[in-house]
C-alpha cells in the first residue's frame, strides 16, 4: 500500500512547515510562487501546499539566490532545465523504439512506415 508520504509529488507540507525546514521566512516562499519560480498545490481553502519535489527545488533557489542569482535567472534556469529533461525522455523513447524495431529486422530508416 502507497501512503501520500510516499509519493514525492503529495502535497503534503504548509508554508509554515517548509519555512521551518529550509529555514526561510514565508514571505520568501510567497514570494518566489507569486514570481513563478515554484507552484505549490492549493488546499481546498486555498492555502499553499508543497510536495518533496518542491521543496528540493526551493533549496536549488536558495543556492542559486546565495551565489548572487535574481529570480527571473533562477526561473528561466529551472525552466531550461525542464525543457532538456522533456528532450532527454523524448531521446531515450526514440532510441528505445529504433534499438526494438533493430532487433525486429526493419531496415534503418523505415521508423513510422
Amino acid at each position: 500500500m502507497k501512503l501520500p508520504m510516499d509519493d514525492e509529488h503529495a502535497a503534503l507540507f504548509t508554508v509554515g512547515q517548509v519555512a521551518d525546514m529550509l529555514q526561510v521566512q514565508q514571505a520568501f516562499l510567497r514570494r518566489i510562487d507569486t514570481q513563478q519560480v515554484v507552484s505549490p498545490q492549493r488546499s481546498a481553502g486555498g492555502q499553499r501546499r508543497y510536495s518533496r519535489s518542491e521543496i528540493g527545488r526551493i533549496q536549488q533557489v536558495v543556492t542559486m539566490m546565495d551565489e548572487g542569482m535574481t529570480l527571473p535567472a533562477i526561473r528561466r534556469i529551472l525552466e531550461l532545465q525542464h525543457e532538456l529533461a522533456e528532450i532527454t525522455r523524448e531521446r531515450d523513447e526514440l532510441t528505445r523504439l529504433l534499438a526494438a524495431r533493430s532487433r525486429a529486422g526493419a531496415p534503418p530508416g523505415t521508423a513510422g512506415r
